[in-house]
């Protein structure tokens, strides 16, 4: 499996909310280039730091998707719905390193502005 097909096919699988946590490695690391930034390494820490954003998401656009060997570089914009909250948007750069058919690094750049507090 290519950089370029593991990529789509987590996306894929992200805008079904069917197993798009199969596409990252065990040891995956994670970090938000945010105001703080936040790491974490895991599969498990990676999804209970981000069970809140996914659940919140009600569209996904992938607006460009770049790829150079082991690496790639996603332009998406996310519609979501937090609890109780009025929905909005966001675009996100999302940065990517994959081995083996398996994302083992993620990194992710975006204004938090919008999101609820």
């Amino acid at each position: 499996m290519t950089t370029r097909d593991t990529i789509q096919g987590y996306f894929s699988d992200l805008k079904q909310k069917t197993s798009w946590d199969s596409f990252l490695s065990d040891d995956v690391k994670f970090t938000s280039f945010t105001t703080p930034n936040k790491r974490v390494s895991g599969r498990a820490a990676y999804l209970e730091a981000t069970k809140r954003f996914y659940s919140m998401i009600t569209a996904l656009e992938v607006r460009d998707l770049l790829v150079d060997g082991q690496k790639a570089c996603a332009l998406t914009q996310y519609e979501l719905q937090p609890p109780g909250g009025a929905a909005f948007r966001s675009d996100v750069a999302e940065v990517f390193e994959v081995r083996d058919g398996k994302i083992t690094s993620f990194e992710i750049y975006f204004d938090s502005s919008p999101f609820p507090k």
